[in-house]
């Protein structure tokens, strides 16, 4: 499993686009949305100034589309070209195949993290204490596994030419509902509602609460462990079944 690991994490860095999308992208949208909405104005109902907040939304926009983006298409496309079958072949047990992805994409998911934070640092000058830091690191990181393993999902869900439409309309629904590229307090109530019970949502509230010097909610980490139970349930459903077309 370690040799596959070392093989993915090759791929995924030889691959300019995907780290371009996964890491930059993630801090070019953060200066844009920052400046555009006055970086030193405050969040209603958060005590947060926009740089602040919006640095949360983004990193956590940076590492589900490492995660998302990044397993659901190579999976999807790997299983058309016969790769997974020849992994069958060999003493890699299944779990392993879909740990080595998740892995994989975790490593490539810290980076976008860490550039977002040194642009908000160094650019829109937000100050946390040194535990905050280390505390959003570790809880946007521990997090986008949920993510990881919907992205496992969907390529065993969709074929090489859907999945790419399938994981887009996914990956923007969730980021924009979930309130990761405006606040969600901005919306109609009606669809305040629908962002309380989507795992992005809940997975930017970890980091502000972190942000604000407090606990986080049950709530929140309860609905993050509920949608992994889920997609991780569901992406293993998924690779039994596809074993068995083979």
């Amino acid at each position: 499993m370690n040799a596959l690991i070392k093989l993915e994490l090759a791929r995924a860095l030889r691959n300019r686009k995907f780290l371009f999308f996964s890491v930059l992208y993630p801090s070019i949208i953060y200066l844009i949305f920052s400046s555009s909405a006055g970086a030193n104005e405050r969040v209603d109902g958060s005590g947060l100034t926009v740089a602040t907040y919006l640095m949360v939304s983004m990193a956590s926009f940076g590492a589900l589309t490492a995660v998302l983006m990044g397993n659901s298409e190579r999976i999807a496309k790997e299983r058309e070209s016969g790769w997974v079958r020849q992994l069958r072949l060999t003493p890699l047990p299944g779990r392993g195949y879909v740990l080595a992805k998740t892995a994989s994409a975790a490593v490539v998911s810290l980076p976008a993290i860490v550039v977002v934070f040194a642009v908000a640092a160094g650019v829109k000058q937000v100050r946390l204490d040194a535990w905050q830091w280390l505390a959003l690191t570790g809880v946007i990181w521990a997090g986008s596994l949920v993510f990881a393993a919907l992205g496992v999902a969907l390529g065993y869900l969709a074929s090489g030419d859907a999945v790419r439409p399938i994981t887009m309309i996914v990956y923007f629904g969730l980021s924009i509902l979930g309130g990761l590229w405006m606040p969600s307090t901005t919306f109609p109530q009606a669809l305040q509602d629908i962002a309380r019970w989507l795992p992005t949502h809940a997975y930017a509230a970890l980091g502000r609460a972190i942000e604000q010097s407090q606990a986080p909610h049950a709530a929140d980490i309860a609905v993050l462990a509920v949608y992994f139970v889920l997609f991780a349930g569901g992406a293993a459903w998924l690779y039994r079944k596809d074993t068995l077309k083979a």
